[in-house]
């Protein structure tokens, strides 16, 4: 008899101990995400692939890439696949949508890149670089308010009735601002003439501050963007971003993204474990780097201490955390006193602002730090 013939029949059919983890139900649905089709919209650079376009010479380079030699930011693709798959094993729709600075003329070689990657894109939209560069316009090159505000609107326009939105930048440009803005006009919190009026302070081409106009004045209010995630690419404290309220989640990684996206009812735990073990698996992470990951969003009030708890027993079941020490069980008040960092009160239950950001304060930091990097007098 052999030794599997000695184990009982119950115990050889027991799955493993993190395989219940991965069919475990997310928390309850957002209201209207379980029927409404979600989009989600993705810068294209230092959000999805790791690009370098600081110069024109870098920029110029950039369409001479294969797809096989662009880079892409550790986890991404992981988490966008299971996005769409979990929509797909829901009955409910998914939308991924990709807009770049970049020129037009690397539109091949990105589509290649995504179809090696295995992530189905609904759309696409580059930056037409050469008319300005015909023109002389040399100082619109680097504009991405203008141009990235346009697109966003008129993609709104489009986009079903009742669509939800999670919006993904980095903290290399202007994402956070241009984002923000976006989730603001749309939900009818920015009338268009405020908008007038801070885009004009921002410089924007003349033609891009049109066209934002019009499609402001067309839109139907509606409460759209559920979150705004920006990947920390330079590092970038996440305290300078507490300006623009709750919605926005600065990450240092996507592994953080999903905790995220989970907690929204956006993924089940099978999608976050797949994020992590991708980011060990092929980024050098380790579980007590993922770990550290966790517990610096649930210290930052972007994950609730209940989901936190939920979500560590799963991950350490599917060996994607470290397992805890006796210590984590001790009662949360002495825990914080143990460890000095001690959780702002109610930060983690904080809904999404309900008003528009304080955008004279924003924009003015904001001129301040381009003149900073551009060697100017603010």
């Amino acid at each position: 008899m052999t030794e599997q013939a000695n184990v009982p029949a119950r115990e050889a059919e027991r799955p493993a101990p993190w395989a219940r983890v991965l069919s475990r139900r997310r928390p309850l649905m957002r209201p209207g995400l379980q029927t409404a089709t979600v989009v989600y919209r993705w810068d294209l650079d230092k959000t999805y692939l790791k690009s370098d376009f600081e110069s024109l010479r870098k920029m110029v380079r950039m369409t001479f890439e294969r797809a096989a030699d662009k880079v892409n930011e550790p986890g991404v693709v992981a988490l966008i696949r299971a996005l769409k798959q979990s929509a797909r094993q829901e009955g409910r729709t998914a939308l991924v949508y990709f807009i770049s600075a970049s020129p037009p003329q690397i539109g091949r070689a990105i589509r290649e890149k995504l179809a090696l990657d295995g992530v189905e894109a609904d759309g696409i939209v580059f930056k037409d670089q050469l008319q300005h560069l015909m023109r002389g316009r040399f100082r619109y090159l680097r504009e991405q308010v203008g141009f990235k505000l346009a697109e966003l609107l008129k993609a709104r326009l489009t986009a079903p009735e009742g669509a939800i939105e999670f919006l993904f930048g980095d903290d290399w440009e202007s994402d956070p601002l241009i984002y923000s803005l976006y989730a603001d006009v749309v939900a009818g919190r920015l009338d268009p003439q405020a908008l007038r009026e801070i885009l004009v302070r921002l410089r924007i081409d003349p033609a891009r501050l049109a066209e934002i106009d019009a499609h402001s004045h067309r839109l139907s209010a509606a409460n759209a963007v559920c979150r705004i995630f920006i990947n920390l690419e330079r590092r970038t404290p996440p305290a300078r971003f507490r300006s623009f309220g709750t919605r926005l989640v600065p990450t240092f990684n996507y592994f953080q993204t999903a905790l995220v996206l989970h907690q929204e009812s956006a993924i089940p735990v099978r999608a976050v474990v797949d994020v992590g073990r991708s980011l060990l698996e092929r980024s050098e992470y380790t579980p007590y780097q993922l770990r550290n990951s966790l517990d610096d969003l649930e210290r930052r009030g972007h994950l609730m201490p209940a989901a936190a708890t939920a979500l560590r027993g799963d991950l350490e079941r599917a060996t994607i955390l470290p397992p805890s020490g006796r210590f984590v069980r001790w009662p949360p008040r002495l825990w914080q006193r143990l460890c000095g960092r001690r959780r702002p009160s109610g930060a983690a239950s904080r809904p999404p602002v309900a008003g528009p950001a304080d955008y004279a304060r924003l924009i003015d930091g904001w001129l301040a730090s381009r003149a900073r990097s551009a060697g100017e007098e603010p």
